[in-house]
């Protein structure tokens, strides 16, 4: 039975459909885009993403880890100067499947594979999101630095204090209330 097993084989042996599936990938990553069937592209994706997601850390674990999958060295070098550096504020999704024509040979449905980042018809308009800030859920020794910054700026709690407040303000910019008002209109009332 073959339960749970869901790649696709692509009628090939094991050894035959990862050396397919590499050198597909070498061949995405440092052209951009490639054109081949539509099962071999989706089957490419599954196996490039995460491939793609390794190059964001640029270690020599990770750099071993993705030429074992690889096996090209140039592939590899171009992956992890170029694409990561595109791909590092993106959280996942880096190609884009595009259907073509049928192959007039065969009738096979055809499809474009390209990395998203490098198209500049879609990417034109959208810029690039800015990099998140790493947040971090336990302060440490810095949490006395930021209480103490924190006192010397001015919080919306102190502007309620001086609104609340009065005096403190100039009589420049002090407003007059709705008494002093009226006061002010019975006098000159009287006074006419």
């Amino acid at each position: 039975m073959r339960h749970g097993k869901k790649h696709n084989h692509l009628g090939r042996t094991d050894s035959h459909r990862k050396a397919m599936l590499a050198n597909m990938a070498s061949s995405l990553i440092e052209h951009k885009r490639i054109t081949t069937t539509l099962a071999k592209a989706k089957a490419l994706r599954v196996y490039v993403e995460p491939i793609i997601t390794k190059s964001k850390n640029d270690t020599t674990h990770s750099r071993r880890t993705v030429f074992s999958y690889l096996q090209n060295k140039d592939a590899v070098t171009v992956l992890f100067r170029e694409v990561a550096e595109k791909v590092a504020n993106r959280p996942g999704g880096y190609t884009r499947i595009i259907k073509l024509e049928n192959r007039l040979g065969d009738n096979a449905e055809m499809a474009l594979i390209e990395l998203v980042d490098y198209n500049a018809v879609y990417g034109a308009d959208t810029a690039a999101a800015p990099a998140k800030k790493a947040t971090r859920r336990r302060g440490g020794a810095g949490k006395g630095k930021a209480a103490s910054a924190a006192t010397a700026e001015v919080t919306p709690a102190d502007d309620a204090t001086v609104a609340a407040n009065p005096a403190t303000e100039t009589p420049a910019t002090q407003a007059p209330s709705a008494d002093e008002v009226s006061n002010k209109e019975d006098q000159a009332e009287k006074g006419e």
